[in-house]
């Protein structure tokens, strides 16, 4: 684009701004990069089968209409290319331009990254992450913890709660004791520890095959329209969740990104770069939203194959919340960009607008800043 008028005028068509999020059928006009040259990225998603894929490909279909062909998405699903575990790397070394990954699966690399996505008894709702991320500068944050790998984070994607799956009912949190069972490591799987489960890390793709052979018998992972889709109806009876209203105590709200390699980012023309800020959006609504309406009719799917659903007590959530409080602390101490993250989540939880931490849960908690 050469032009200022043409600069305005994509900007005006593609509604960069607080009307990004809901600008999913607007069409970019063409944007040429700085070579005149067509740019085509490689991305791969965590996602390894059912509507996640489905929606993470047809929103990369859409790039290449949206931007006249100037700049071209071509999807991969989880292990297509590398394993879900190996993406960071991946998308680091330049063997994948991006990825669609869990952004808790690199709190190993990045401690502050356990605060990048939900966690035990954090941010319970979407709009509250957006709120940290668009409104409090989370956003600028994640961004520049992500450049130190050589990275651009673009931006989260919302999912929605996390439900466990299990071959045996869950009453209370006693039931954990004693139990193999997948979680997503970090904080999440540190909690479950304290309450006795003996716990492993498994990618999405690995999780039927470890419930149908046994090596676990509890499984944590996304919502009810992916699992039912990856088989969990026919490997387990029971889904638990916490009480009626609060879905999943332990990640209520599971965040995956888009972040891309820097080499690849700096290719793109400036004005480029926003229109892909503004599609992460996008794509974040669209994704929310059609997996929670998918949810919908999977939960009549497990009722039919006779899944019973188990729920946490109020004084079930009391024991997490104990255990989770002083969790949270132990990781923001880790370094001073998980304190300073956590610090804007824990003063946001502990205001007017939320409440969900009073001065009590945290008293004798120290935070290193």
């Amino acid at each position: 684009m050469t032009s200022k008028t043409n600069r305005r005028d994509f900007l005006k068509k593609t509604a960069i701004g607080t009307a990004a999020v809901a600008a999913g059928a607007l069409a970019a006009p063409s944007i040429a990069t700085a070579a005149g040259d067509k740019i085509t990225w490689k991305l791969q998603t965590s996602w390894p089968g059912g509507i996640g894929l489905q929606i993470f490909k047809d929103w990369c279909g859409s790039i290449e209409e949206k931007t006249n062909g100037q700049l071209k998405f071509i999807p991969f699903g989880a292990k297509d290319v590398v394993g879900d575990f190996q993406l960071f790397d991946a998308v680091k070394n330049g063997v994948l331009d991006a990825m669609n990954p869990f952004t808790l699966y690199w709190a190993g690399r990045i401690p502050a990254s356990v605060f990048l996505s939900s966690y035990p008894m954090g941010l319970r709702n979407p709009h509250e992450w957006d709120v940290f991320y668009y409104g409090l500068g989370g956003l600028e944050i994640a961004r520049e913890l992500f450049a130190k790998e050589g990275m651009h984070y673009v931006g989260p994607v919302h999912h929605g709660a996390n439900i466990i799956h299990s071959k045996v009912p869950i009453r209370s949190v006693d039931d954990f004791r004693g139990r193999k069972m997948r979680l997503p490591g970090g904080m999440v799987a540190e909690v479950f520890q304290e309450l006795g489960a003996k716990t492993t890390l498994l990618p999405g793709s690995e999780i039927f095959p470890a419930l149908e052979k046994g090596t676990i018998d509890v499984a944590d992972y996304v919502g009810p329209a992916i699992n039912l889709a990856l088989g969990f109806d026919q490997v387990t009876d029971y889904i638990s969740m916490g009480p009626p209203g609060f879905m999943s105590v332990y990640q209520p709200v599971d965040l995956m990104d888009i972040t891309v390699g820097m080499k690849s980012w700096n290719a793109l023309p400036d004005e480029m770069k926003k229109f892909v800020e503004s599609e992460v959006q996008v794509y974040s609504n669209l994704h929310h939203a059609k997996i929670q309406a998918a949810d919908q009719v999977a939960w009549k799917a497990f009722e039919k194959a006779g899944t019973e659903v188990t729920r946490l007590s109020q004084d079930d959530v009391d024991v997490i919340t104990e255990i989770s409080v002083k969790r949270w602390y132990a990781w923001a101490n880790k370094d001073k960009a998980a304190a300073k993250i956590f610090k804007i989540q824990l003063d946001y939880m502990m205001s007017g607008t939320l409440g969900y931490v009073t001065p009590e849960m945290i008293e004798g908690q120290k935070l290193d800043l």
